[in-house]
């Protein structure tokens, strides 16, 4: 018995002496690296508009791209007077895109996200440069959204759920959703800094289980812990092993500049860094300050941000209000950068920056009083 237990014994030290030990990434990123990053990232030819509101009523928002089938597909969200839904388009250049329609459209039932509808779809290959494919889960695809049964902008108690579907993502068709919210700023275990409101959403998978779990949420939220109707917008984390299931991860912001907005996460990487990119507005002494920016890290976890020149802001007349929420990504060597672009009129449509110079756009926004767009 004792030679058993000692053979045992060594056995089991023998296998924890071969398992490697988990290599310890760094927390910050060094200054010679950020610049590396901004210097593959960074766009500065303004393309234009690449999707113009159908009317002056409406207005497109936060771009998610991803290829499938051989085309390349957009979801974005539109905004009428009522709250958000999600649309479809399609491209075969990243260029030119043909919408298709709503995939998320309002209820005619007392749902919980009866008049809001925002979505994200999830779990696309993020290696920059790579074939951005979206990856199922489950025999089903998945997509993120933040919604609520208020009308209005952003009104409301916004919260985060789930939808799916098993059918082809790049098809017209209405998501199947989860019948309750996943995360709601009224959860027992909401955070001081997500105990208001919950807005855009952005899941990836983590291969490598950098957190401890499979898929990774980054979300934004108000909240403050003295009054949360007046908290600063900030960006979060959350995790999950099956994408029905959400936990918050850790009891701080993932970026957190204690005013005005730092949200809309996007996650690309580039080699063994991964990248952020987000944006900021705020307001101070009446000014408005909008841009894109970036942060990096190496562990999913501790963010490193950028303190050089912004990716983004407004200088055209069609962003000449905010140029902000960004989608970027790099094909066949040229880095598109999708953002949000609204003009002084408050016409909001879906711009694109590229890094090497392929002409102008010709698309216009509606004024208030043209019927077509040119």
């Amino acid at each position: 018995m004792k030679r058993t237990f000692f053979a045992l014994t060594m056995a089991a030290i023998a296998v924890v002496a071969c398992t490697p030990k988990k290599k310890e990434l760094p927390e910050t990123v060094s200054q010679q690296k950020m610049e590396e990053i901004y210097n593959e990232v960074k766009t500065p030819y303004k393309y234009g508009l690449v999707m113009v509101p159908d009317s002056s009523s409406q207005m497109m928002d936060c771009p998610t791209i991803f290829r499938h089938n051989d085309k390349w597909v957009m979801t974005y969200i539109v905004f009428d007077g009522r709250g958000y839904e999600t649309h479809l388009a399609w491209s075969q250049d990243l260029i030119n895109w043909d919408e298709q329609g709503c995939i998320m459209q309002f209820s005619d039932t007392t749902d919980w996200d009866v008049n809001q509808k925002a979505g994200y779809p999830s779990l696309i290959d993020y290696d920059w440069g790579g074939a951005y494919g979206i990856n199922s889960y489950d025999g089903k695809y998945w997509m993120s959204y933040f919604g609520g049964n208020s009308t209005g902008y952003e009104k409301g108690l916004l919260s985060v759920g789930m939808a799916f579907t098993e059918e082809d993502p790049a098809t017209l068709h209405q998501w199947n959703r989860l019948r309750e919210p996943v995360m709601m700023s009224t959860d027992p275990d909401a955070r001081w800094y997500d105990n208001s409101t919950m807005y855009k959403n952005f899941v990836i998978e983590d291969q490598e289980k950098l957190t401890g779990h499979p898929f990774v949420m980054y979300y934004n939220a108000r909240g403050d812990s003295i009054n949360p109707d007046r908290g600063a917008e900030r960006i979060s984390m959350a995790v999950s092993d099956d994408m029905i299931n959400w936990t918050r991860f850790g009891d701080q912001p993932v970026l957190n500049h204690h005013k005005g907005i730092t949200g809309d996460a996007v996650i690309q990487k580039i080699g063994d860094v991964y990248v952020l990119f987000f944006f900021r507005a705020y307001w101070p002494e009446g000014k408005t300050v909008v841009y894109n920016s970036f942060a990096a890290s190496y562990d999913l976890l501790h963010w490193t941000e950028w303190d050089g020149p912004h990716l983004i802001e407004p200088s055209e007349n069609y962003d000449n209000m905010f140029a902000h929420k960004a989608y970027v990504i790099k094909v066949d060597g040229v880095v598109y950068h999708y953002y949000n672009a609204v003009d002084t009129l408050g016409n909001r449509g879906i711009a694109l920056a590229t890094s090497t110079d392929i002409g102008k756009s010709e698309l216009v926004f509606k004024s208030a009083t043209e019927s077509e767009v040119k």
